[in-house]
């Protein structure tokens, strides 16, 4: 059965693991924030049981998003945890997500009643890619992903961490990191396992990493902070 989910439109794609600080001053999303942290209001780093979470769905590029231009959005988006909330004296909040799981929306809750979209959503797919055979080429390929990514952040001088050993986190990262338009970051999230985002990155990286080397840097951009517990 569907479940009911506020929806947050975004000119951004949001992955799971990844954090997303939000400043929220339009009427309709502060009321959002309201209705999730309750009537007496929460000011801080959440507890564990406090933690609530909304839909951050990419807007597909050209589209405005009026009250009822639901087809503006794509279908598929990830579940925003929201882990600190901060009210400022203007009466808008500051808040810090981290990105949970995926979910396709496959209605809208027309009885909701709020000025927000609530979404009838399902998961989306199962992301937890075992290597089967056990032959190692999962792991295989997030190593081929993984140097490329290095090499990627050298050619723009980028910093950052280490790359994660989990294929699954680091094919998010990458996701996240890689300088990319919308459509493509939207294209990655709805790939139907970490094998094939990862090797449609690793076709990314090579490519990009080539065209900067032979025509010069494209925008160079910081590496998304990565928390160290993603749910």
């Amino acid at each position: 059965m569907p479940q009911r989910l506020p929806l947050f439109p975004l000119g951004s794609v949001l992955f799971p693991g990844l954090v997303l600080p939000l400043n929220v001053f339009e009427p309709r999303y502060r009321l959002l924030v309201q209705d999730l942290v309750g009537e007496g209001g929460l000011d801080g780093e959440l507890d564990e049981d406090d933690v609530r979470g909304f839909g951050v769905v990419a807007i597909k590029a050209g589209h405005e998003v009026g009250s009822d231009n639901v087809q503006a959005l794509h279908s598929v988006g990830c579940v925003a945890l929201v882990r600190d909330v901060t009210e400022t004296e203007d009466g808008r909040y500051e808040i810090v997500t981290v990105g949970a799981s995926r979910f396709r929306v496959v209605g809208i809750d027309e009885s909701a009643g709020t000025p927000y979209l609530t979404g009838l959503v399902e998961p989306f797919g199962d992301d937890d890619v075992e290597d089967d055979d056990g032959d190692g080429r999962l792991t295989v390929l997030a190593d081929s992903v993984s140097r490329a990514f290095d090499e990627y952040r050298d050619v723009l001088d980028i910093g950052g961490a280490e790359a994660p050993d989990d294929p699954r986190v680091l094919s998010y990262l990458v996701a996240a990191a890689v300088v990319l338009d919308l459509d493509q970051r939207q294209r990655l999230l709805e790939a139907p396992d970490t094998a094939t985002r990862l090797q449609a990155e690793l076709d990314v990286l090579r490519r990009e990493t080539t065209l900067i080397r032979t025509f010069g840097a494209v925008p160079a951009t910081e590496l998304p902070e990565w928390p160290v517990n993603a749910n």
